[in-house]
């Protein structure tokens, strides 16, 4: 009897002793990161018949459990990579809504400026303090583009350092839980299948901190995890590990992309199939975000230049001259092979803006068929794909944009980044240094000749870009002159540059367009009445603004966003711009809004998982004093089997 009850009490005992261990443990991780409780499972060892009935013998831990419920450490994984690529987003982009909307550093002011200096300068043509101050705030102007996509270029440099450390990160983390794996398997293999609490939490712990980094998708298999990544790509199978490696993409060097290491090469990931987590929202943000900034603002730039520069050329300056370029700007944004799967890879491509009013913000892909008969160009904002062209179709303009071959040949499978606009705005400059340079008058003058009868009027001509082809062969004056009669004409003089259609009949208020030179003339003529376009030089150019009224019109003028069908634009140089900064503060808004409801549903992910798996210290303190009341109490039950057996011995003895 004696040894039963012992061996009652010492599994009793031993029990106890479990649970306080058990306990402690629990008590000494509960600040441990990813830790989860364990519990006592106890079991009866049964009992045995001894005649008068069943007597028990005793208990058993059968298990240390840990308490974990896998459908809710999913959600606080799930929730932790939506409000981190929230998060991330969100510091990225509110960055580039300080600089943009900024309503000192901003763009605004400085169009302003440029515009009211214009303006001012038509108001005094010949003032040099004017054409001083309209040169001198188109140099903030240039300086401010400059400065906005320099601040977004350092943008993107801190993108791919970030994007190098997160990749670095889910390396570590790769790595820590295929060791995890490992051991797990070991452990278990060698403990009659009993689970290794502890690794357990820490493989968790590691799969809950990559879950930060990248959307992680788990698939269970024997005592390991195979971990997945992004859309599906492996990470972890077994004790084997992917590597992603950071890469520089073969369509500009200056941007990092992922890869994976494979067999000594890389293979490039696309930024689309590694959403969530830290990584995720910097791909999204530098997507999304980033280059729609660059382009939208190399745009206005680009707009600026050509539009400017046109309308420049069309005037006179002080000296007597043609205008030049008032703005330096590439319009060639030349690109070579955009993978490294290209066949030839001097292949080189020009993209040259031939109409700024259908350029877009997007960027778009040139990809030579499989058999190398045409290419598809699509445009990357939308994925729109224009009709395939023949490979030998060159030239073909796209959006404004006019491709051709510089150089090499088209091969199958071919492919190439064609970006009209990205990185312009770091590029413009003021191209005039003297201020006599500004083509502030017209180039040509009107006049109704002085013994004119009737009481004709001429307009004060303009001219367009037909004008600059013609000018170095033009008379200098060019004769309009009425015959009366039933009704009567007007013949131009010299023949050479008469219009067809000249003799024409008179239409009071008709514009007429001469050699690119555009008027209209009005009012009752009599016969051998006539009017003369001759070039404009000496006192009356100095102070003629034609042109700088022209220059300074162009602020409210529609120049960018058209289809390219009419030639014209949309919206103005600063309804352009303010579109990219209503786009960006509304994507920062909507970003920051979801961050902080993921934020919310995180915090609720994290309260149910803990009040499952989390140690709460009252009810450690609890548990303690009950295993110390049981360990205490099966002690009791130990001595008193050692005083019945010492009093059986003592009774043998009489």
């Amino acid at each position: 009897m004696g040894s039963s009850i012992l061996n009652v009490g010492q599994s009793a005992l031993a029990a106890a002793q479990a649970g306080l261990v058990t306990t402690g443990h629990n008590i000494a991780n509960a600040s441990t990161p990813g830790y989860s409780r364990q519990v006592v499972v106890q079991g009866s060892q049964g009992s045995q018949f001894n005649g008068s009935g069943f007597l028990g013998k005793g208990t058993e831990v059968t298990d240390i459990r840990r308490i974990y419920d896998n459908l809710l450490a999913e959600r606080v994984r799930s929730a932790q990579t939506s409000q981190n690529q929230a998060e991330t987003y969100y510091n990225q982009i509110s960055q580039i809504n300080n600089v943009l909307a900024d309503t000192t550093a901003g763009l605004t002011p400085a169009l302003q400026d440029f515009f009211k200096g214009m303006q001012d300068l038509a108001s005094n043509p010949g003032a040099a303090a004017s054409r001083q101050a309209a040169l001198s705030n188109a140099e903030a102007m240039a300086s401010r583009f400059q400065g906005l996509d320099r601040q977004l270029s350092e943008l993107e440099s801190s993108v791919n350092s970030q994007i190098q450390s997160s990749i670095g990160s889910i390396n570590v983390y790769a790595k820590q839980i295929a060791k995890l794996n490992d051991a797990i398997e070991k452990a278990t293999a060698t403990s009659d299948g009993k689970i290794p609490n502890d690794l357990l939490d820490q493989r968790d712990y590691a799969i809950t901190e990559l879950s930060k980094e990248i959307k992680t998708s788990i698939v269970k298999q024997g005592n390991s995890y195979n971990v997945f990544i992004g859309n599906g790509q492996p990470l972890v199978v077994g004790v084997k590990t992917s590597e992603l490696v950071p890469a520089k993409s073969t369509s500009d060097p200056e941007r990092i992309t992922v890869g994976v290491q494979s067999n000594g090469s890389i293979i490039a990931v696309a930024d689309s199939s590694l959403p969530g987590g830290k990584l995720g929202g910097l791909l999204e943000f530098r997507t999304n975000s980033l280059d729609i900034a660059r382009n939208s603002l190399g745009r206005v730039a680009l707009g600026m230049a050509m539009t400017i520069n046109a309308q420049h050329r069309l005037g006179e300056d002080q000296n007597g001259d043609l205008g030049g370029d008032f703005f330096s700007v590439a319009t060639n944004r030349s690109v070579t092979a955009a993978t490294t799967n290209n066949s030839v890879t001097n292949a080189k491509v020009n993209a040259v803006i031939s109409d700024i009013s259908a350029v877009t913000t997007s960027d778009y892909r040139m990809r030579v068929s499989a058999d190398g008969a045409n290419f598809t160009v699509t445009r990357v904002s939308d994925n729109f794909a224009f009709p395939p062209i023949a490979s030998g179709g060159f030239p073909v303009t796209i959006d404004g944009v006019s491709l051709s071959l510089a150089s090499g040949t088209l091969s199958a499978n071919d492919e190439f980044l064609i970006r009209p606009t990205a990185g312009a705005a770091s590029e413009i400059e003021v191209a005039i240094k003297d201020i006599s340079k500004i083509a502030a008058a017209a180039p040509v003058r009107t006049s109704a000749a002085g013994t004119n009868t009737g009481t004709g009027k001429i307009t004060a001509g303009t001219v367009d870009r037909d004008y600059l082809a013609a000018a170095p062969t033009l008379p200098s004056e060019i004769r309009l002159t009425y015959a009366g009669g039933a009704p009567g004409t007007l013949t131009v003089t010299p023949a050479s540059v008469s219009p067809p259609g000249f003799p024409k009949a008179y239409t009071d208020g008709e514009k007429i367009t001469i050699a690119g030179i555009s008027f209209a003339i009005s009012g009752k003529l009599q016969n051998n009445d006539f009017f003369s376009i001759v070039p404009n030089d000496g006192a009356a150019a100095v102070g003629d603004n034609r042109n700088a009224v022209l220059l300074g019109g162009l602020q409210t003028k529609s120049t960018l966003g058209g289809n390219g069908s009419s030639g014209e634009g949309t919206t103005t140089f600063q309804g352009a711009y303010a579109q990219l900064v209503s786009q960006i503060g509304n994507k920062t808004r909507e970003t920051e809004v979801t961050g902080k409801a993921e934020t919310k549903y995180l915090e609720q992910a994290v309260t149910a998982h803990e009040a499952q798996s989390g140690v709460n210290l009252d009810e450690e303190a609890t548990n303690l004093l009950r295993y110390q009341q049981a360990y205490q109490a099966a002690g009791k039950v130990m001595q008193t089997a050692n005083q019945l057996f010492e009093l059986l011995l003592s009774l043998g003895g009489q």
